[in-house]
């Protein structure tokens, strides 16, 4: 008989399981808070540090699908925090910037994402969250290379 697998001690169960639970408690409180849901917090955030403009770089860089991107995308369009200019080099594509309203938000959400990060890890000292930040990276480099 082959080995058995017990899921509570299989660690990608466990990093499944732990960062659903993490995603779900910051979806309740920016949806509570300012009516995001986490993929366009995540776009607003990934526009916000610079490091994408297109949905397709989005969607790169935050490991979501084009469906995903497009719709909170579409959201954030309608509800005034993001503005769509077209791409010169790619005709079906849009860089995406912040509106004035978007980049207000931002600022307002920062820091409750920091006090929620920080109550939500307030259990491990500074090196421990280093360390562990340190290993998520290696971990994701690994999955990466066995693609």
């Amino acid at each position: 008989m082959a080995d058995r697998l017990i899921l509570d001690d299989f660690v990608p169960f466990l990093l499944s399981v732990t960062s659903n639970r993490v995603s779900s408690r910051i979806a309740t409180a920016y949806e509570a808070l300012f009516g995001l849901s986490i993929p366009e917090w995540r776009l607003i955030t990934v526009i916000a540090e610079g490091t994408a403009t297109t949905q397709a770089e989005i969607g790169e860089r935050m490991r979501m699908d084009k469906v995903t991107v497009s719709r909170a995308a579409i959201a954030l369009t309608q509800r005034g925090l993001l503005e769509r200019s077209p791409n010169s080099q790619d005709r079906r594509s849009h860089h995406l910037t912040l509106s004035q309203a978007g980049r207000t938000l931002y600022d307002e959400v920062v820091p409750k994402a920091k006090e929620l990060e920080a109550r939500i890890f307030s259990r491990f000292e500074d090196g421990e969250l280093h360390q562990f930040t340190h290993m998520l990276r290696r971990i994701d480099a690994a999955a990466k290379e066995s693609e």
